[in-house]
């Protein structure tokens, strides 16, 4: 499959539609931070935006939560424009921005009732509400421990169900495991994946992490420099490698050397080579004799293999395959404020 048609798939039927986004395009002054992107989400889906810091990810949040307004094009949840009908947006929708908006003094179930008294719910609705998502992240014997003492899992638990007070059909999480330990990680996942799963929620994940990526999406969109260069499921991105005559070969070289590494990275068969210990480099790499002509170049340079592997490509290489540069390599470059604050503050940063 090419890249072509992964960007250029069948568009989803109106009615299985509940994010549709059209040659959406965003400029700050000269900068383009989106560039003319589209791509539809469907009811009851788990849909990633993948990409590093920079790519364009929350500024399509900020967009379609009717926080910013586009430059041109057009964006509809739930059949409602996000510009012409932004309050009925705001009604089907929920956040979890990167920053973590608790007050530390209060306790779990004060912060809980202030952000839910601002969306005007009853009280005799808030009341049981509360109990009830506090049930569901398993914080009920916490409820009234100030947050201010919670750890950072806790606290992004709390964050998620901040979102969810006003029972949002549309749920978007902005780099949601950012900053967490591996466990509070696992628990993030595990609670956005039984959201989806017992709510029918519709969620938007944005995140340049490939666990979270591969973990929770049921299609991704991989977005670089404010355009979409492929939309699929995980398992059908990674056979961009896997399905043509590119492979990934983990080499041990007892005596590998920097000399060595830049030697294989000017090899026309090898797209990237990264050193991953002090003995061990990952090759992306293409032809029939890629294969060969690695080993060759090792031993011309007196290299000693000691084990190769052929392992299976993840969406780290993918991204590499499609964009020509790793996730990590793009810089955070800043942009001007806008008039209209994002999330965090109105921090002037695309991420």
């Amino acid at each position: 499959m090419s890249k072509a048609e992964l960007v250029s798939a069948d568009r989803i039927s109106e009615g299985d539609s509940m994010i549709r986004v059209e040659n959406l395009t965003k400029k700050f002054g000269d900068f383009v931070a989106l560039d003319d992107i589209s791509f539809d989400v469907r009811k009851g889906e788990v849909f990633g935006l993948l990409g590093p810091n920079g790519a364009g990810k929350s500024t399509t949040l900020r967009i379609l939560s009717t926080l910013a307004r586009p430059t041109g094009g057009t964006a509809t949840i739930g059949g409602h424009d996000v510009v012409k009908d932004d309050t009925e947006v705001r009604k089907l929708i929920g956040i979890v921005s990167e920053k973590m908006i608790m007050y530390d003094r209060l306790t779990a179930r004060e912060n809980l009732w202030f952000f839910g008294s601002l969306f005007d719910i009853p009280g005799d609705v808030l009341k049981p509400r509360i109990d009830e998502l506090l049930e569901l992240v398993q914080l009920t014997k916490w409820k009234n421990a100030q947050v201010g003492t919670f750890s950072t899992g806790m606290r992004q638990r709390m964050n998620v169900v901040r979102a969810l007070l006003n029972m949002p059909r549309v749920l978007f999480l902005d780099e949601p495991t950012l900053g967490l330990d591996p466990q509070s990680s696992v628990e993030i996942r595990e609670f956005v994946k039984k959201l989806n799963r017992e709510n029918g929620t519709t969620i938007i994940v944005t995140t340049h992490t490939m666990v979270d990526a591969d973990m929770l999406c049921d299609r991704i969109a991989i977005i670089d420099h404010g355009k979409v260069v492929a939309l699929d499921t995980s398992s059908n991105l990674k056979r961009l490698i896997s399905g043509g005559d590119g492979t990934i070969l983990k080499l041990e070289i007892s005596n590998l050397t920097t000399d060595l590494l830049e030697n294989l990275r000017t090899l026309d068969c090898v797209k990237s080579a990264t050193q991953e210990s002090s003995t061990q480099v990952r090759l992306l790499a293409r032809g029939d004799d890629a294969f060969d002509n690695v080993i060759d170049a090792v031993r011309r340079k007196g290299g000693k293999i000691t084990s190769i592997e052929n392992v299976q490509p993840t969406l780290e290489d993918v991204f590499l395959h499609l964009t020509g540069h790793e996730v990590r390599d793009s810089a955070d470059r800043k942009i001007p404020l806008e008039t209209r604050h994002g999330f965090g503050g109105g921090q002037g940063r695309i991420r």
